[in-house]
């Protein structure tokens, strides 16, 4: 059986937040937008079908719970959830938390604002928010 491997866009662009049960979750280094993704821990897997019924049941709660915790801490206007791959393949999901005086609002996040990475600090403190928020 083959070992998931995280796809080498992915391991560019985002900083690893924690191991769920089922998913890598991963920051994206984005400072304009609180942008989790979600990346099933399980081999050569593009889709959401292709996952077997408990993972995708795994999955669904782990999508709720990092929307819920977005919510809570960034008080959005709304909560964007998105599987698209188009770029990378590997099955990830994207929550991105959404107001309306963020740069691209009320378009997509992609191809509408350049990312600009967090500074040190900043990353700090959004790592720990998101850790502590998990651990409640």
């Amino acid at each position: 059986m083959a070992a998931f491997i995280l796809h080498d866009r992915l391991k560019a662009d985002t900083i690893e937040v924690a191991r769920l049960d089922l998913s890598l979750l991963l920051l994206m280094n984005a400072r304009q937008w609180p942008w989790l993704i979600l990346v099933p821990r399980r081999p050569d897997i593009r889709e959401i079908h292709e996952l077997p019924a408990l993972d995708r049941t795994i999955l669904m709660d782990e999508i709720s719970r990092c929307s819920r915790l977005l919510a809570d801490l960034f008080k959005p206007g709304k909560i964007n959830i998105g599987a698209l791959g188009n770029i990378v393949p590997q099955l990830h999901v994207h929550v991105i938390a959404r107001t309306t005086i963020d740069p691209a609002w009320p378009k997509p996040v992609w191809g509408t604002v350049a990312p600009e990475p967090y500074a040190p600090a900043e990353l700090t403190e959004r790592l720990d928010s998101l850790r502590r928020g998990l651990a409640s």
